[in-house]
């Protein structure tokens, strides 16, 4: 449902269009969306980009196509679309009838796979992926999943837009394994997926959205692409990573802190260094905000197979002072026990307030100045293997973007290193690079 102006102008063209739904009929099911869900349907399809080297365009294309038919009878819903009730319910459900995952085919000869795998800016990225500015909410008349393979000089470029309202990144990347196994030659999925959301939860909530706009977007505030962002991928490599936790856990507070995790230890690195990069006066307020996995926290635990959006944002707050003239440790130690007492409990206090008062989240609902961490460095995205070899980048797109998000990927190199994706207003990005003691750590 790509709108055809925008093909015709787009320098990546379009040469096909497809659906590509379950090679087995399996009749109609429906599965209402719970409290985890709906936060993210006022947020636009998350967008990831994976691109691998090599030749062999066509055979490709037709070995991820019949994949694709293969994996969503495992992943059904996917193939499927949102609905909702007379009192503003929604499910997600399918049936044998509907139209199932959107295929797109397109050219690039021009862009080369290095050229992807630059460090700066998403602008050449969007072209590659669908669904750009699309809110969830529009699921309800188009795909729950966009696939763009797009055909480049020396490779191919794989653009995904995932509806977020039914699923999160650990149930994306439990997808995107599962069906590469499938293309790599395996009868079977590992793992099947644990599709009866209402079994974490099940309180009907009425959650009425006012209708977007033209531009996909149901606010003003809903739109990040008119703030002046630039987007980076700092690449921090093992050592760096060692250097950075071996430094805060030489001090760790008295009071009942722990050795801080790898993620705590840079997490509180990159705050404290967007903070600083800010310019922000001491008495501004800061917020970090994380979107923690909640399958193994909810009483009673969820697999880690469970399918749909098991997350819940956590937030800290300081002073812009205080994070800045403390030693790291300081930050550290908030984000660690606002993380620990993020427990069952709270997760329920904070289901009980949504569904007494459901709200339409906005990117500024993240937080003043703050710095909003997703993904994760835990994600398999370089074992994505769908049988030519590992992808050489991966990437987020534009969607989702406000400045202070932060997405965390697995390094290529492997072992602990990360890749920290940022996207930051200019000013403050052109500090962040100048930084020593940031990029010090970097490559």
């Amino acid at each position: 449902m790509a709108p055809e102006k925008e093909e015709e102008i787009m320098k990546v063209k379009i040469t096909g269009k497809c659906r590509v739904k379950p090679n087995k009929k399996l009749g109609r099911s429906e599965c209402q969306l719970v409290t985890f869900d709906l936060p993210y349907i006022a947020f636009q399809y998350n967008q990831k980009l994976m691109v691998y080297k090599g030749d062999e365009y066509e055979d490709r294309v037709g070995k991820l196509k019949d994949g694709l038919g293969v994996v969503l009878e495992d992943f059904y819903q996917l193939a499927g679309k949102l609905a909702k009730d007379e009192d503003w319910v929604f499910r997600v459900e399918y049936d044998d009838d509907m139209e199932g995952v959107e295929v797109l085919e397109a050219k690039a000869e021009w862009i080369s796979v290095e050229d992807l795998t630059v460090e700066e800016g998403t602008s050449t990225l969007k072209e590659l992926i669908p669904y750009n500015g699309i809110l969830n909410s529009e699921g309800l008349h188009r795909p729950l999943l966009s696939v763009q393979l797009t055909k480049l000089k020396d490779g191919l470029a794989m653009g995904l837009a995932f509806n977020h309202a039914i699923l999160d990144g650990t149930s994306t990347w439990h997808f995107m394994s599962s069906w590469a196994q499938i293309c790599s030659g395996l009868p079977s999925i590992s793992l099947l997926p644990f599709l009866d959301r209402t079994k974490v939860r099940n309180t009907k909530v009425k959650f009425q959205l006012s209708p977007p706009d033209q531009n996909g977007s149901s606010t003003d505030d809903a739109k990040p692409v008119d703030l002046p962002l630039r987007e980076r991928v700092f690449k921090f490599s093992e050592s760096g990573i060692d250097k950075i936790k071996s430094k805060i856990n030489s001090n760790i507070p008295s009071g009942g802190s722990k050795p801080f995790s790898t993620f705590q230890s840079l997490a509180v690195h990159i705050w404290r260094h967007v903070t600083q990069a800010r310019q922000l006066k001491p008495e501004d307020y800061t917020v970090f905000t994380v979107f923690a996995d909640c399958r193994k926290r909810v009483d009673p635990p969820m697999p880690e197979s469970y399918f749909g959006n098991l997350i819940q944002a956590i937030f800290t707050v300081t002073a812009a002072g205080l994070l800045s003239m403390n030693p790291p440790e300081f930050g550290a130690s908030m984000i660690q026990k606002a993380i620990e007492t993020h427990d069952a409990k709270a997760i329920e206090e904070r289901n009980k307030q949504f569904e007494s008062a459901p709200k339409v989240y906005q990117f500024k609902d993240a937080g003043v100045n703050c710095v909003a961490v997703g993904s994760s460095p835990r994600f398999p995205v370089y074992e994505v293997d769908f049988g030519w070899g590992k992808p050489e980048t991966v990437r987020s797109g534009i969607n989702n973007r406000f400045d202070g998000m932060v997405y965390l990927y697995q390094g290529k190199s492997g072992g602990r290193s990360i890749d920290v994706e940022i996207s930051l207003e200019a000013g403050a990005m052109e500090r962040l690079e100048k930084d020593k003691e940031f990029v010090l750590e970097v490559n």
